[in-house]
């Protein structure tokens, strides 16, 4: 038990300080205008992405359940977001920005009503399976579409604008780090066996005591909550709403990355986000064909590893340095006069 405790938080500080750096370089590349906003604004993007991909993962990939409506959960938090920026304002307290702190709240406040939406629907939906449960979270993010381009506070079909560009690099990397640890502490977890189990055979998770339906609750919850906070951070990293953003494609979109980057693997959902997000970008100078060539990309990889970049493998910082050690320690010394023929000079 010591001893995985002391495991535990070497690989954790390891963790901190390569996050500390990774933040602190990409801080000053944007500071020292080495990244342009067009660059800033893709490295954004990514970060929303990923957030979006992790969460789905927790429902997709870790659950074995197959919800479609991811994009109406964003659309939730965006919304609410939105609302809450625009209508509202708050001082300056001390050295904290008044604006600093409604975003703050206003993200918290979009990601509670996605994950209240979440649970709603999550009752009902989570005692059907596979195909039904895909149909019934596929309506409610139309339901959500609906609802929101015949609402007034939400701009009806014109759109909401006005938004502030509050999302910023540092704000992306904090909610970023958060859902990944999240995850990762709730899947190691008890609760993350329990939740791993329900995929595996939901029988047999029963007959040992297990709630299904808790434990369902609690992984589309999560899901929700940060589904919302990743819609509440693309809200004002665009500056503008319509339905349309949050439709059946975006759904899809986030499906693929989790199953891109493999289904039960935070690693593999952040590579999936990056790379499918970086893509786009790249093909723009071959508009013509840029859906064409990122489908094929697609299917190039579904066919040649069908389990994913990642599978459910998890990426180890700590696990590569230590093989490195462990190389270094196995290779053979040679003798202090050995010389290039392979011979000492003896």
């Amino acid at each position: 038990m010591e001893k995985n405790l002391r495991s535990f938080f070497r690989r954790s500080t390891l963790n901190v300080i390569l996050c500390v750096a990774f933040f602190a370089a990409v801080s000053y590349m944007i500071s020292a205008k080495i990244l342009n906003r067009y660059y800033t604004n893709i490295i954004n993007l990514v970060l929303i992405y990923i957030i979006a991909a992790v969460s789905l993962n927790l429902t997709c990939g870790y659950l074995g359940q197959l919800p479609l409506g991811h994009a109406g959960f964003m659309s939730i938090g965006a919304y609410t977001a939105a609302i809450i920026t625009t209508h509202f304002t708050l001082p300056d307290i001390g050295p904290v920005s008044g604006k600093a702190l409604l975003f703050l709240i206003a993200t918290v406040a979009g990601g509670v009503m996605a994950m209240a939406a979440g649970v709603l629907i999550g009752l009902p939906a989570l005692r059907l399976k596979g195909d039904y449960l895909a149909i019934i979270t596929l309506a409610f993010g139309e339901i959500i579409r609906v609802l929101v381009q015949n609402i007034k506070i939400t701009g009806g079909a014109m759109g909401l604008g006005g938004i502030g560009k509050y999302t910023n690099f540092g704000w992306g990397f904090f909610w970023t780090v958060i859902v990944v640890a999240f995850t990762y502490l709730l899947i190691n977890s008890r609760h993350g066996r329990a939740i791993k189990s329900v995929r595996e055979d939901e029988i047999a998770a029963e007959s040992v005591g297990i709630n299904l339906t808790y434990y369902k609750i609690v992984a589309f919850a999560g899901a929700a909550f940060f589904a919302g906070v990743s819609g509440s951070l693309f809200a004002h990293h665009i500056c503008y709403l319509e339905p349309g953003n949050f439709g059946y494609n975006m759904s899809i979109e986030m499906l693929v990355m989790v199953v891109l980057g493999g289904l039960g693997s935070i690693s593999g959902s952040i590579i999936a986000a990056t790379v499918l997000t970086i893509i786009p970008e790249v093909l723009q100078s071959f508009a013509t064909w840029k859906m064409i060539i990122y489908s094929l990309l697609l299917v190039v990889v579904m066919i040649f590893k069908p389990s994913g970049l990642m599978g459910d493998y998890e990426f180890s910082a700590a696990r590569l340095i230590s093989r490195m050690l462990r190389r270094k320690e196995a290779a053979p010394k040679l003798p202090e006069n050995y010389t290039e023929g392979g011979e000492s000079d003896d």
